[in-house]
């Protein structure tokens, strides 16, 4: 019996369980070839500094890509959250009221995605890229390319309750791992996530069902508004600046974590646990590519071979994933 239902959850799950032997594969690599670094915690919190901000754009994206549509406007989106979490908070306003106001302005960027999309029936590849362009070139006019610094707000209790450390342990991570259950539980235990999944498998359907396709698709894009808005936060509390190329490089990457983590491109089907382990898949990458010793040359030719490794591997071992 134990057995039978041991079967039952790695067919389920096969996809996620796919991309979590990738991970490993990939991690023993690293721990053969420099035992010295991989062995000890050190680089890992270094890599948990980071890794957060792809956890919490992969985990969103994996709802848009199940339903149908794809974002591309999302790296421009954590930039303009940024920009307007750093004017607020260079203005005087409370650390806390200035994440408010960038929440607000993710939300609205994925709002006004969503309409363009449902309502106006734009496709979402060439309008969402059509707003990554806006935003950024809204971003590059406003700022003329100046950083605003925001060292005052590296002190106060609210940049330490979202990227402050636990010993040495960055709580950011930790806050990437909560959001990951969430994430699960809304895509898996939630009707919303059920009906992500339905719209993708099969648009009209969903409709005859009674599902209302275009408020859900909105709410999805709302989502990852909301999730770009976090990201742009968190990057400006890390680094303690805001930079004009706030979200720049994610795109590709994050893209390539969703893929990587087990959901396919055609919809209907999506893996969360699979994206958080995608995420980390790729966010160790060149961290452990220099650290191994080659040049940061190396970095875009891995993520092509293990993208197109995993890709190959999944295609191998598909089946519904629930995971």
């Amino acid at each position: 019996m134990l057995r039978q239902r041991i079967s039952e959850i790695a067919a389920n799950n096969r996809m996620a369980l796919g991309a979590f032997g990738f991970l490993a594969l990939l991690m023993l690599a690293f721990i053969v070839l420099q035992p010295s670094l991989f062995l000890r915690p050190d680089i890992y919190m270094a890599v948990f500094v980071s890794l957060p901000i792809f956890v919490i754009m992969t985990v969103p994206l994996v709802f848009i890509i199940v339903s149908g549509e794809i974002d591309l406007s999302f790296p421009s989106v954590i930039g303009v959250s940024a920009w307007v979490f750093a004017l607020s908070a260079r203005s005087g306003v409370p650390p806390f009221f200035a994440f408010l106001l960038a929440l607000f302005v993710g939300a609205a960027a994925g709002l006004f995605n969503g309409i363009l999309i449902t309502r106006l029936r734009l496709s979402s590849l060439v309008s969402t890229l059509g707003m990554n362009f806006l935003l950024r070139g809204l971003i590059n006019i406003g700022t003329q390319g100046n950083g605003i610094s925001l060292t005052s707000v590296a002190s106060t209790t609210f940049a330490q309750v979202l990227v402050g450390k636990i010993d040495r342990f960055p709580i950011q991570m930790m806050w990437a791992v909560a959001f990951t259950v969430f994430g699960w539980l809304l895509f898996n235990k939630h009707s919303f996530g059920m009906h992500i999944r339905c719209i993708g498998d099969n648009t009209d359907s969903s409709r005859e069902m009674g599902i209302k396709v275009e408020r859900t698709k909105t709410a999805a894009y709302v989502f990852i508004g909301l999730c770009s808005a976090v990201a742009g936060v968190w990057s400006t509390l890390i680094n303690q600046t805001f930079y004009p190329t706030t979200g720049d490089g994610y795109l590709l990457q994050v893209l390539a974590a969703v893929f990587v983590g087990g959901t396919p491109t055609w919809g209907g089907i999506g893996t969360i646990a699979g994206a958080f382990i995608g995420a980390c898949t790729i966010g160790t990458i060149e961290t452990g590519v220099v650290a191994v010793g080659l040049t940061g040359f190396f970095t875009q030719f891995f993520y092509g071979l293990i993208i197109v490794l995993s890709l190959a591997g999944h295609r191998f071992n598909r089946g519904k994933s629930k995971f």
